[in-house]
C-alpha cells in the first residue's frame, strides 16, 4: 500500500491544484507531482454520509478497493484523495472498484 496522506495541508493542496474526478460510487482528487515514488494516498468522508460507524466502514470499503486496485496497477509520481459519498456504502464492491479504475484513467494517473 502507498504512504497515506494524513495532514490537512496535504489535502488542501490536492483538493486546490489537482484534478476532480466525480464518479457514481466515489469522487477522486489527483495530483500529479514532480517526483517518480510511490503514489500517496488519502480517504475522507464527510458527515453528510451518516454517523461514525457508516462513515468508517464507507472508509474501509474505500481502502480495500484502492489496496487491491493499487496492487495489480501501480501508480507512482502522484498524490490521491478518495472521498466517500453516501452512495459508496451500498454500492457493489465490484462496482467501486470499476469506478476507481476509471476515475484514475480519467485523471490521467493510472
Amino acid at each position: 500500500m502507498p504512504t497515506r496522506l494524513k495532514k490537512r495541508a496535504q489535502f488542501l493542496l490536492v483538493a486546490s491544484k489537482g484534478r476532480k474526478v466525480p464518479m457514481n460510487g466515489l469522487v477522486l482528487q489527483a495530483l500529479k507531482r514532480s517526483d517518480p515514488g510511490p503514489a500517496r494516498i488519502g480517504f475522507t468522508v464527510t458527515k453528510k454520509v451518516g454517523n461514525a460507524v457508516i462513515r468508517n466502514r464507507t472508509r474501509r470499503r474505500l481502502k480495500e478497493a484502492a489496496r487491491l486496485w493499487l496492487r495489480d496497477h501501480g501508480v507512482t509520481g502522484a498524490d490521491l484523495v478518495l472521498i466517500g459519498r453516501d452512495s459508496t456504502r451500498g454500492r457493489p464492491f465490484d462496482a467501486l472498484q470499476r469506478d476507481l479504475a476509471r476515475a484514475l484513467e480519467k485523471a490521467g494517473v493510472s
